[in-house]
């Protein structure tokens, strides 16, 4: 398919202003602190948002094959025509939405950090930025929506755009396409890489982690829960690539991006399973630990080890035979991670800022975990995994274990 170049920068999890994505249900108006039907938010970034769960699978053949959703899968307005805040893909196969019962919103934001970014590309934060004209953090919208509904748990991504997740990627890609084999050009020592990991930052990003989740937790008690009433659930990142040795596709030449979409030099990819992916898990970790209270974390390392792009344990659905992803067994066969997409292949409808997230497979399998992790009205944390599990449950989600 020739030689790919230029790939621009990838996003994070995502949601928006005064609208609180979907809901599952409409609460009595008596609702609130301790009353009324138990409710779940999600707030952060594009890892919990939904970002690229419209693609259930990935193929070079047709988009309609792997389309799960269709045009509508991020729209998160009233009246589902569109979103609420462009580009915070709050996908219809989120996380959030584990039902049975229990209401759920989804106010997170592809491309969220730590803080609000604002000018033409507004994400909300997990801060209490208020513009006094509907644009908000994710905090003030947590505080709002929480105060007159019955939250039991609130389930938080973040961090990894304040390491600049998707920059990194896109040198890393842009390193692969443009050096051969025989001369690589690695990433991992480009001086914009490394600045990311250096311990002055990560101890800043851990405190930036800390505070937004002690932000979390003031927008619930100024909503009028006390911190034994609700956990704070912090997810952190799962491994999206293999290491070197679990790749199906060789690096030489361009068949790993090309057809695989996984354009990662073997050191580079085993620099960020190794170094990148602890430091950033690192962080969060600690966050947590530093908030202390009733902050629990919910680890998804190796979730989705056996699934994860380009892995020789899985496939693209044409090779492994498959018509569509809802031929039988495509969950156990096909990739839970988005292909990464270069200018030049982001044909419509794909979008770049889908790359390397949780596909529709890997949505619903994060959502098994949290309604674990929700247990019954009792949250806890633990570890996501999928193990040797297999099929899927009566929800159509891959069998996950929290434990």
């Amino acid at each position: 398919m020739g030689f790919r170049t230029r790939i621009t920068a990838l996003a994070l999890a995502g949601s928006s202003a005064l609208t609180f994505g979907v809901v599952t249900a409409t609460p009595a108006a008596a609702d609130g602190p301790g009353v009324g039907t138990p409710t779940i938010v999600t707030v952060g970034d594009s890892y919990i948002s939904g970002e690229g769960g419209r693609w259930a699978g990935n193929t070079n053949t047709s988009s309609s094959n792997v389309d799960a959703l269709g045009p509508a899968a991020y729209f998160d307005n009233a009246s589902n025509t569109a979103e609420t805040i462009a580009g915070c893909h709050r996908s219809k196969a989120a996380e959030a939405h584990i039902g049975g019962g229990v209401l759920s919103a989804n106010l997170a934001c592809s491309g969220a950090r730590t803080a609000t970014q604002t000018g033409s590309n507004f994400k909300p934060g997990i801060d209490f930025y208020d513009n006094g004209a509907g644009l908000q953090g994710q905090a003030k919208m947590l505080q709002s929506y929480a105060a007159t509904r019955n939250v039991k748990m609130v389930v938080l991504s973040i961090g990894g755009n304040d390491f600049n997740f998707a920059d990194i990627v896109q040198t890393c890609v842009t390193n692969f396409l443009l050096s051969p084999s025989w001369w690589p050009n690695y990433c991992n020592d480009d001086s914009s890489v490394t600045a990311n990991f250096t311990s002055a930052n990560v101890t800043a990003k851990t405190a930036a982690i800390r505070n937004a989740i002690l932000n979390v937790r003031t927008a619930m008690t100024n909503a009028g829960y006390a911190t034994t009433s609700y956990k704070i659930v912090v997810q952190n990142y799962m491994s999206p690539i293999p290491t070197s040795t679990g790749f199906r596709y060789s690096q030489s030449g361009y068949t790993r991006q090309n057809t695989g979409g996984c354009g990662f030099w073997n050191n580079d990819a085993n620099w960020a399973n190794n170094t990148a992916l602890p430091l950033i898990n690192g962080a969060v970790a600690n966050a947590v630990t530093q908030a202390g209270g009733n902050a629990v974390l919910m680890n998804l390392t190796t979730a989705f080890n056996g699934r994860r792009l380009c892995e020789n344990t899985v496939g693209l659905l044409e090779e492994k035979a498959l018509a569509t992803w809802q031929s039988a067994g495509a969950s156990d066969k096909t990739e839970w991670i988005a292909q990464i997409r270069t200018l030049s292949t982001v044909f419509g409808p794909y979008q770049v800022q889908e790359s390397l997230h949780p596909n529709y497979w890997g949505e619903l399998a994060l959502r098994n975990c949290v309604r674990q992790a929700y247990n019954g009205g009792t949250p806890r944390g633990g570890t996501c995994a999928r193990g040797t599990l297999t099929g899927r449950n009566s929800l159509g989600e891959p069998n996950m274990s929290l434990n």
